[in-house]
Order: C-alpha cells, then structure tokens, then sequence
C-alpha cells in the first residue's frame, strides 16, 4: 500500500513528520505541507505594502486530495463504517425552503458570510421548531426585487416540518445573518433577535403562534452590520440583556471591489486569483451590549461596560456563560481575523477584557485566527468549561483546554484534531455527546466563502463535509469519525450556520445546518449505541430569566460528573436547544442533579428515571408537563414494538 509523507504544521519549536497509510489517509483528512508564506494574512499576496486585505490563515498549504484525486473537503469518503447521521431534510419537508444571498460570483464579502438557524419550542408543545434566517440580495435592498424570506418550520410531531414563518410574522425580509433565543419579558414564551445588515429585528412571542417585532420600541435596532447575537443576564437583575456583535462597516454606495478605492486600489486575491476583499481591509463595526430596562425598553450600555470593541474587530459569534466559575456570566465573541474576545464579568456591571492575559485571544502561535464559529463545553468532565472556535482554510481550528481562572491553553496538536482540519473553512460547531457515553464530543460543519477554489487544485471546494470527532480515552484524545458514503458525514455542502438539538425527543443530539444559497440540512442521529440519556428543561424562578440561560448543571451518575449550562447564541449565528442533555452509557439511574441558578440559588434533585425528558421549575422542583405524555409515548411504543417484534 502506498505511503504518503507529509508534514504536521505546529509552532516553530515543533516539526511532526506522520506517515499515514492510503487508508488512513482518506479516513483522517491528510496532511498539509506549508509552502509559500502569505503575506498579508494568507489571501491578499498582491496587495499594496501597508494594506492589509483578506483573511488571517496559517500559511500556503500543498493541495490535500483523497485516493481519487478530489479535494478531501468534498471527498475521503470510505464505504463502510459506523452510520451516525442521515440526511433527512427532504423527508422532513425542509427542502422547500431555499436560503438566498446575493449573487453566484460571490464579488463581495456581504455575499460570502451566510446565516444561523435556531431551535426554539415558540409553541410549548415540547418538540423543537426551527427558525432559518436567510439572506437578500442586491436588487432587494434596491427595492427592485422581493426579498428572500426567513423560515420557521412547526414541528409536526411524525419527523416532518411545516414552515409557517409568514403567519407567525417572522420572514424579516432583511438581509439577515445572526439569531438568538432568548426570553426578554420573562413571560414564559421564547422570543428572537435577529442580526441583519440594516436593522435588526427583535420578535416578541405573542404566545398564539405569531410574533411581532419591537426592536423599534425597545431601542435595539442597531443598523449596518450585525452578526451573531446572544441573550444573557450580565448584571444579576433577572432580566436577559442583549449583545450584538458587529462585523464590517458597510457602504452600499462605495462598495469594496479589488482595485476600488474602498480598498485603497488593493488587487483583492486568494492564491493569486482575483476574489471579494475582506474582511482586514475594510472598517470595522462596533459590538453593542443593550440592557434589559425591564419595560420592553433597553440601553445602550456597551462603552460604560468596557465590551463596545474599540479596537474595531470583525465580530461574528457570541455567547453568555459563567466560565470563571463564580457565579457570573461573562462574555465570549470570537473575531474573523482579529483577536477573540473573553470578557470576564467583574459584578458590577461591568466586564474585564481578559482576552489577551487568558490566552483565548490568539492561538498558541500568537496569532490571530480567522475565527468563526464557537463552541463552549466541558469536554474532560472536570467542570470547567474549554472552548472551540472554527477558522479559515489554510489554518486548524483551535481547542483551548480550561487550565482553570479562565487560563486557556491552545491543546488541538496534542489532541489529534489541528491536522485533519487544514484544508476546511468551517462555521457552525458544537460540544455534544453523540453516542450517549457521558462524554462530550465535537463538530464543525464547512463551506468555502470564493467560488473560485472549485476551479483551482487548492485541496478545498465551495461547498465541504462536516467533520465529527469522537471523544476518546475520557477526553484524553479526539478521533476523527468516517465519512461512510451515503450518511450525513459524507454531505458536501456549502454549510454556514449550524444549530444542535434533539429534535425527535428520542435522547438523540441532531443537527439542523443552514447552507448558504442552497437548502436546509437536517442531520438525523442515527447512531446504533443503546446507551442511556436523559435531558432537563429548567424554568427559572422570580429572581432570574424564566428561561434559566445562565443556569449551571452538575449531573451525577455511575461515578461520573458531568457539567451543562444554558445558553443563547454561539455555534456560528446560531442558537442551540436549550434542554440540557446528558449521556449517561449504561448507567440506568442518576445519583443527583445540581443546579446553580442565575440568581445564585442552588438546589439538588434525585431524577426518578432515564431516557426522558424532566422540566424542573426554581424552587418548586421536578413538573409536570408535555415530556410525560411523550415519555409515556414511547414507552408504550417500545412495549408494543417488544410485544410484537415489529
């Protein structure tokens, strides 16, 4: 069999030389050997000196092609092997919808960055709904065109979805990109807000299935540019404020082509062809952090909060989630090719930029990534939460270990996941058990952002496969999952947001991906484990968001500790379920479960059961609701499955 020999890209002071077979080679995704350095961060080799255009990437990578000579980011695939995932979206009624953004040509960065998709029940009828925002176009902003329209599909309860976005007032019909769950009045019914280039929506749930939008009423509208929002309580009041990153400051009258004055006559390319510019190049916008004035009203209290992003990074991706440990929730935003932020909540209303003296800023070459999508869980099971952020092709996408005090420490090399991801421009991601085994495991999912690469040997494609690690030897190593033809994995899509969720309510973590100019995806779990989970919904008390984001989970079981917290945002513009889910592997019982809430009250429960669903409500304990009638459900089913043998 032949050997291919190549080089692991790490920093300076390390040089890996890993020889993998042809087998091997196509089920791990290759290696990258660095050539040519880029120069003005990885894609703008031509321009002018002091003029900075393109994308932060590692370097100019030799093409990594599979045994048949296609790019590993749309190939790789191995006949058979462990089926995790199928692709069901047409069965689910979800491919009538299409996500529309710009032109084809991709001539400008607004066209390139595509949308989120969020899980929320808006109906309380305890089966996920999905909301996609989509995108515009030119002659619509123009008002020559109608507007391409969002999507909110009903969960019909039989695996299939209804998209009922125009009676429930949700189309936005703005060119939208961010979406964030969160319940701002605290009245029980889950509400949205959208980021869009030009104002941003803010959907009230009107609790009969419709929405109306009172981002004008409640002072949250922004304008320009806005990305992936996130929900949180950053001052201990109860109620849930508003972040709002900015990424680019967009003049559709002077619009940044190659060679345009927007961007200084730079010659805007990639690997020397000619492709969009930016973002570094361009200016950036502010981030906005709005507090909850707890009349339908908020303030603008970014600058007095020290989190407005004076330095002007490409903000996409944020989220609110104590990682410090004390109580609070800080604030985590990754920046496209600029440093991350992580903005440690100092209690008194305020936040300490600890990005730099944490070592989330930059990754462990010194050096910022182009850093889109985020992913926040506790991997190792020791309660501290670590942190996973996606980045541009040409780059590895970075696991930063919780080392504890919110120290990180970029790991990926040492835990096997730095050199197969090379070759990808990824987006949406997660933490998540896949298989049930109590041990949170990993996902990214890609697409390119120019057209081009599909015309030229560069190892990557326009549209890519997702990529799936599985969490090994309790968090010790990740191992990259197949892409077995014909499954989920094996999907080459040009995949932006990405949001995770059991929509089935069968304890199996799905995955719903919004493509940019393309339809949705919904990756069914499928895996053939029979282990044990179960899944919490908590509902907050008096004192705290009825929704309970920034609630903390500590569940106990078969000697094993395993953290969960709620949050809003993160993935890449996206907002994930909410119920927290843990596997639990063939353990049949819980020992306990802890609950910090946001207001600081903790309480312990015993769960009297598994493979189902609890709501817990502060202070008053273990509910009942819809997951006992769908708990009993299925326990019938399998009863009657078990009788008959069908």
């Amino acid at each position: 069999m032949r050997l291919h020999l190549s080089f692991f890209h790490v920093p300076k002071a390390y040089l890996f030389v890993v020889c993998l077979t042809a087998v091997t080679a196509v089920e791990l995704g290759y290696s990258q050997t660095p050539s040519e350095p880029a120069l003005y961060g990885g894609n703008a080799r031509s321009a002018p000196v002091g003029q900075q255009t393109g994308s932060s990437t590692a370097g100019v990578f030799t093409p990594v092609l599979d045994s048949e000579h296609r790019p590993i980011t749309a190939g790789g695939f191995v006949k058979t092997g462990p089926v995790i995932f199928q692709d069901v979206s047409e069965k689910a009624g979800l491919t009538t919808w299409h996500h529309k953004m710009g032109t084809p040509q991709k001539a400008y960065i607004l066209e390139t960055i595509g949308s989120g998709v969020a899980l929320l029940d808006y109906d309380h009828d305890g089966w996920l709904d999905i909301y996609f925002v989509n995108g515009s176009t030119f002659d619509a902003e123009k008002g020559t065109a109608d507007p391409p329209h969002a999507a909110l599909f009903h969960n019909n309860h039989d695996g299939t979805f209804t998209n009922v976005a125009e009676k429930a007032g949700v189309t936005n019909d703005r060119w939208g990109f961010g979406v964030a769950v969160g319940d701002f009045d605290n009245d029980g019914w889950p509400d949205l807000y959208v980021g869009n280039y030009g104002k941003n929506r803010l959907y009230h749930n009107n609790h009969d299935g419709t929405f109306t939008d009172v981002a004008e009423t409640a002072g949250v509208t922004v304008g320009n540019w806005s990305t992936g929002p996130s929900f949180g309580d950053y001052d201990g009041d109860g109620l849930l404020d508003i972040f709002v990153p900015g990424y680019v400051h967009w003049d559709m009258n002077n619009m940044p082509a190659s060679g345009s004055k927007a961007v200084g006559y730079a010659n805007c390319s990639f690997r020397g062809a000619q492709v969009m510019c930016g973002p570094r190049g361009l200016p950036g916008e502010p981030d906005h952090l709005f507090h909850n004035n707890g009349d339908g009203t908020f303030t603008d209290v970014s600058v007095k909060a020290g989190v407005n992003d004076k330095r002007r990074n490409y903000g996409f991706s944020s989220t609110f989630v104590d990682i410090d440990g004390d109580g609070k929730v800080d604030l985590i935003v990754t920046d496209d090719s600029s440093p991350n932020y992580l903005y440690i909540n100092k209690g008194d209303g305020t936040f300490d930029d600890s990005s730099f003296y944490s070592g989330f800023a930059l990754n462990q070459d010194a050096r910022e990534t182009a850093s889109m999508g985020l992913a926040v869980g506790d991997y190792q099971n020791n309660g501290r939460l670590d942190l996973y952020t996606t980045t541009f092709s040409d780059d590895y996408k970075t696991l930063y270990r919780n080392d504890g005090d919110a120290n990180f420490v970029d790991i990926t090399p040492q835990m096997g996941i730095a050199e197969p991801t090379y070759p990808f421009l990824s987006w949406g991601t997660e933490f998540f058990d896949y298989d049930n085994d109590g041990w949170k495991d990993l996902m990214f999912v890609s697409g390119h952002v120019y057209p081009q690469v599909d015309k030229h040997d560069w190892g990557t494609s326009f549209a890519e496969r997702p990529l799936l690690f599985h969490n090994q030897n309790h968090g010790k190593k990740f191992e990259v999952m197949p892409a077995v033809e014909g499954t989920g994995l094996a999907d080459v899509i040009p995949a932006r947001g990405a949001a995770f969720g059991d929509l089935f309510n069968d304890g199996k973590i799905d995955v719903v991906i919004n493509c940019i100019d393309h339809t949705p995806v919904l990756l069914r779990n499928v895996n053939d484990d029979h282990n044990h989970w179960v899944g919490v919904l908590l509902i907050g008390g008096s004192k705290g968001p009825r929704d309970a984001i920034g609630s903390t989970v500590y569940l106990t079981a078969g000697g094993m500790r395993q953290r969960g917290d709620v949050m809003s945002g993160g993935s890449f513009e996206s907002s994930n379920d909410f119920r927290l889910h843990f596997g639990l592997g063939e353990v049949t019982s819980v020992d306990k479960i802890e609950i910090r809430w946001p207001d600081g009250v903790k309480e312990s429960y015993k769960l009297p059961g598994v493979d189902r669903y609890f709501a817990i409500e502060e202070g008053k304990g273990l509910l009942p609701s819809v997951y006992d009638a769908i708990a009993a459900e299925k326990s019938s089913a399998k009863s009657e499955m078990m009788r008959t043998g069908k």
